[in-house]
This record gives C-alpha cells, structure tokens and sequence, in this order.
C-alpha cells in the first residue's frame, strides 16, 4: 500500500478529546450483589421512580449509588428497560440483548440495547476496514433513517456485540447484514486492535457511553462488492487516500469510524 500523508498532530489530539469526555453531570454507579455494573445520574433515576413507582423497589439508594434489589439482574434491568421506555427515558427500542459484565470480566446477565446508555452500561463493538487491492477503502454512507448520526460515513461494517454472540460472531454476522460479505470471500483479514470511548451520550438524555470497539481490516477482493442486508446502509463507495483524510478532516465520519480509521492509518508493518 502507498505511504498516506500523516493525519494532523492537532486533528487527533481534537479526536482523542471527543473521544474521553467526562459526565455532563454527577453519575452514581449502579451495583447488584457487591459489583458495579453501570451508573446513572440521580436526577434520573428519580424522574423514573417518580414515574413509574414500581421501579422503586429495584433501584435503592446506598452509599455507594443505587443497588438492584432482586435475585435476577436481567430480569430487574428487563424492568428497569421497560420503566425508562414507558417514562421517555430510553433510546431506540431493539428488542436487542446487550451483555452486562462486572469490572472483572464475569458476566451478569444482560439487557434491552435501548437502556445501556441511561444506565451508563459498558458495550461492546465491531469494525471492519476494508480495502481494496489497489488501496481505496470501502466505506459506507449510514441510512437516513438511523436513530444515531444518519447519513454520516463510517466503515466498512460497524455494529455492537449482543449478548448471544462471540467477538468473531458478530464480525461475521454484521459484516453480512450490513455488507452483504462471508468472511470466507475476505482476504487478509486480520485484528487491527482497540478503540475505547467514554464520553456523554448524544442520543439519549442522561446517557453515558462506555464502549470498546475491536476492529479488523482486511482486503476485498476485486470483483467482491458489498450489497446491504437489513436496510441501515444508504451506500457503499471506495475512496483514495487523499479523498478519505479530506472526508476525516472534514468531519463526515462519525466519531467511532474516525477513531478507527485514525488508528489505522498509521503505515502498516
């Protein structure tokens, strides 16, 4: 591939910025039999029980945040999820189950996509910078009609992991939704590494985004042309070098695929 003109020292130091924000407003971690799984800001929490009653009995004050009361924590947060949807506190409805991990790794149980971000719940996702053999990348213009940043550019494939999948399930399984690829018809494919985020969220009120994204590169063979699957992707279109540091530059990406592609473009060993 061609040595790339290095992305201004100014424009990835604005990024990592954007990237590591603290919370707008004071956070209290939310707890289930002694670990911390998530925080919320305590004005919400009490708009939700102000709202929906019922969700008092899940959610106690202690002194250090608020502690799920209840032997099951996916079917606490289920209610919690449907509390936050019915008080207009939620995102986007999914009917999407996202794991929920304590710090050490384990798993506690899952919940509803749609109440991550209000209960400041750590996520986990998936790129995939593709290029092609004469050293454009293939990148993907978001669907008008997605909740977040529509219309905005990113890579190849990007989307987060749900509970049911592995880190290599979901790389496969939204590299065909969104691309409409095998990964069997991808040559080189390879871990790129990680970008991490924390930062307030854009999409929700009171929402905070922890989020880990492993992304991959890999070469897409001529003749090999990514056709979307579910509907999120507006289009698809291979750009130069000089094309894609513009669009960076410009801002067109949204912040995850410049992340991604900022610690890809590095000349590769």
């Amino acid at each position: 591939m061609t040595a790339r003109q290095p992305l201004p020292a100014p424009w990835l130091a604005a990024l990592q910025a954007r990237l590591e924000r603290p919370p707008a407003r004071p956070r209290a971690g939310l707890w289930w039999q002694g670990a911390e799984f998530g925080s919320a800001e305590p004005a919400l929490v009490g708009r939700l029980q102000a709202a929906v009653p019922a969700t008092c009995e899940l959610l106690r004050p202690f002194d250090r945040g608020f502690r799920v009361e209840a032997p099951d924590l996916t079917g606490a947060l289920a209610a919690l999820a449907q509390g936050l949807r019915d008080a207009g506190l939620a995102h986007v409805w999914r009917d999407e189950q996202l794991p929920v991990l304590a710090p050490d790794g384990r798993v506690l149980g899952s919940v509803e996509r749609a109440a991550v971000r209000p209960l400041g719940i750590p996520t986990r996702a998936v790129h995939l910078v593709g290029w092609t053999p004469e050293g454009r990348q293939w990148v993907q213009q978001r669907s008008h009609a997605k909740a977040n940043v529509p219309g905005m550019w990113d890579t190849l494939m990007g989307g987060m992991v749900p509970a049911s999948d592995t880190l290599a399930q979901s790389l496969a399984r939204e590299t065909w939704e969104e691309a409409g690829l095998r990964l069997e018809q991808l040559a080189d494919l390879r871990w790129g590494g990680q970008v991490r985020t924390t930062r307030p969220s854009d999409a929700v009120e009171g929402g905070y985004v922890i989020e880990t994204i492993d992304w991959f590169r890999c070469l897409v063979p001529a003749g090999v042309v990514p056709v979307n699957q579910d509907g999120e992707v507006q289009q698809f279109r291979t750009v130069d070098a000089a094309e894609l540091r513009a669009s960076l530059l410009a801002g067109d990406f949204t912040l995850e695929a410049a992340a991604v592609m900022g610690a890809d473009w590095a000349p590769q060993s």
